[in-house]
């Protein structure tokens, strides 16, 4: 009996006290939450993501020189226009491993051009043309719902968001789309296959590798730059990159704390990966921007970058609004933190 009373007793000491620990626990996570959210940003809208995904999608593939690509190219050039941002558009033609000439064109578009402060948004919003990873079909084009889809949508909701904002987050906003950026090599890519094909070029990310180069406004610059690439898939996790921790590690850490402090942990996770060569890696490179991929990438499993990957599964089936949400929050908050007032 007496025994039992000890055990009680120290039950609920011990109960007390870890409760006060996790509450000390809970108001210093509280203070670093508070710490790192320091302004307000706009909610964004998950639905309205959604539907601008699902508008790409309706199109058709949207693989360079054909219908699908051409008209969803004129609605990506109107949609911003009408949220009332200076729009460039950079034609250009770039060359693919199979010696095609692809009639390309990245889409800038600028908010609060007054701001010499700006920040980089991209996505690429060219679809695969050809389901390399997929045992039907697999020489038919992708639609790219989630590869190029989901990154697009998620910066329209922005654009669309910052015309309704009319002060603003206090720093300019570039919005730039990529074109043929998946137009590389197919994975059974066997050699002497296609011999004309240059042995030192990457046939990926031409629209970023044009744009590092020629870049749309003369000695254009920003502070910091964000892509976002398959970025809509349900449970997707995102890693930090090892290029953009290479080049922007600062800016990793800031946009995986806001991530973290909204309560997104599940999606910006505690784990580095390795490089990926994606259009960040040619800003970074070529531009001299930092700026870092926000990118579903898990080289532990089998499917790195999703069982969808390059495969006509990539469809509005695998698109979730959760995860667009998350991903649009953190990048609007990131957005809105870098235009407080300095104290």
């Amino acid at each position: 009996m007496i025994t039992k009373n000890i055990i009680s007793a120290f039950s609920i000491s011990f109960f007390i006290l870890t409760a006060c620990q996790e509450k000390k626990q809970a108001s210093v996570q509280a203070e670093e939450n508070t710490l790192i959210i320091t302004v307000k940003a706009p909610d964004f809208n998950a639905d309205s993501a959604y539907t601008f995904v699902e508008k790409q999608v309706s199109y058709g593939p949207r693989v360079p020189n054909t219908l699908a690509h051409r008209q969803a190219g004129e609605y990506l050039i109107n949609q911003l226009k009408s949220y009332g941002a200076e729009v460039t558009v950079q034609d250009f033609v770039a060359e693919a491993y199979t010696g095609t000439k692809l009639q390309s064109r990245n889409i800038i578009a600028a908010f609060y051009p007054q701001h010499t402060k700006r920040i980089l948004l991209g996505a690429h919003w060219d679809s695969r043309h050809l389901a390399d990873k997929d045992s039907i079909n697999p020489t038919l084009p992708i639609d790219g719902a989630n590869d190029g889809g989901s990154g697009v949508g998620v910066l329209l909701e922005i654009a669309r968001i910052l015309k309704q904002d009319s002060i603003g987050p206090g720093v300019g906003v570039d919005i730039i789309l990529f074109d043929s950026e998946d137009y590389g090599e197919p994975e059974n890519l066997k050699q002497g296959d296609y011999p004309n094909r240059k042995p030192n070029q990457i046939y990926w990310c031409l629209g970023s590798q044009y744009w590092a180069k020629n870049k749309h406004k003369p000695n254009y610059s920003a502070y910091f730059g964000i892509l976002l690439d398959m970025v809509g898939a349900k449970n997707a996790r995102f890693a930090r990159e090892g290029h953009s921790v290479e080049y922007a590690a600062s800016v990793v850490q800031r946009v995986w704390n806001i991530g973290q402090a909204l309560g997104y942990g599940n999606y910006f996770i505690d784990q580095n990966t390795g490089g990926i060569t994606d259009d960040h890696y040619f800003v970074n490179r070529d531009a001299r921007i930092p700026m870092i991929d926000i990118i579903e990438y898990e080289p532990a499993g089998r499917d790195e970058f999703g069982h969808y990957h390059h495969t006509h599964r990539d469809n509005m089936d695998i698109i979730d609004k959760a995860t667009l949400k998350a991903v649009g929050q953190t990048v609007l908050q990131a957005v809105y933190e870098e235009g407080k007032p300095a104290v």
